[in-house]
């Protein structure tokens, strides 16, 4: 013990900041501590009294207020894939859509694209399977056009139901055309040229004998009609995903309520 306390000793003058000029480093100012306590009291005799005159609804809604906050700061896993995946959807929309104006980088192939979606609008395609109905003479003709003229007319029924509840909009500030009010595709999901495309490829690879190089193109021109209303910034690409599948889903369906040959003749004949 004798030996330990001259060492301390020594070690306390060698240290700098135990000199005169440097203790007032180590000690806290006397006036910040008082304003800060005087701070303190000030805060807390405040709060008690805005607690004092609160009312119980206040009291509830400030201890509501944080968890709504950490809902807010927190979104689920789902919410943020779902946000995620929409961002994605809408930047490669955007930039696939190159024939949205005529200022876009391929803006002079706008005209040529927009014919190409004509091959796949409803009016045409019901216009000329009524043409084609009048001029049939075979039963097995009329059968066949008849359920396509049912699946055109459900496609366009439930596609416009479909886009008057989503009300999604393009990704791009694109007006419908006159076509397209008349058979009032006028939002973006689902696109109504994919699935119409889908529905009519499949209905013609199934009742209608085609050669391997026929059904090759009927393919590729349903896949063209989709991904060509990208192009002019009327659809997203999920829009037109969607839309091919909801034209599957259609074709299934007119293939559970075919209507058989009598069902036609009996139609044909009240019309």
């Amino acid at each position: 013990m004798p030996a330990s306390q001259p060492r301390s000793r020594a070690r306390d003058r060698n240290n700098v900041l135990n000199r005169a000029e440097f203790l007032s480093l180590n000690q806290p100012l006397k006036g910040t501590q008082e304003s800060r306590s005087s701070g303190r009291k000030q805060s807390g005799q405040a709060g008690a009294a805005g607690a004092q005159n609160s009312n119980p609804k206040e009291r509830r809604q400030s201890q509501q207020l944080p968890e709504e906050d950490c809902m807010q700061l927190n979104p689920s896993f789902k919410g943020i894939a779902f946000n995620s995946l929409l961002a994605i959807d809408i930047c490669m929309s955007k930039r696939l859509g190159v024939c949205a104006n005529r200022a876009s980088s391929w803006g002079g192939a706008r005209s040529m694209i927009n014919l190409l979606g004509i091959t796949g609008h409803g009016i045409p395609w019901i216009a000329g399977t009524l043409i084609c109905l009048v001029k049939s003479s075979t039963l097995a003709g009329q059968e066949v056009l008849m359920n396509l003229l049912l699946a055109l007319l459900l496609d366009i029924m439930i596609v416009a139901g479909l886009q008057k509840l989503a009300k999604r909009k393009g990704p791009y500030d694109v007006n419908p055309g006159l076509l397209d009010y008349l058979t009032m595709d006028t939002y973006a999901f689902p696109a109504g040229h994919a699935s119409r495309a889908a529905m009519l490829s499949k209905f013609f690879l199934n009742h209608l004998v085609l050669a391997i190089p026929l059904r090759i193109l009927l393919v590729i021109w349903a896949l063209c009609v989709g991904f060509s209303r990208v192009m002019i910034g009327r659809h997203h690409i999920t829009d037109v995903l969607s839309g091919f599948v909801f034209g599957y889903l259609q074709f299934r369906l007119v293939e559970l309520i075919w209507m058989s040959s009598n069902t036609c003749q009996m139609l044909i004949s009240i019309w």
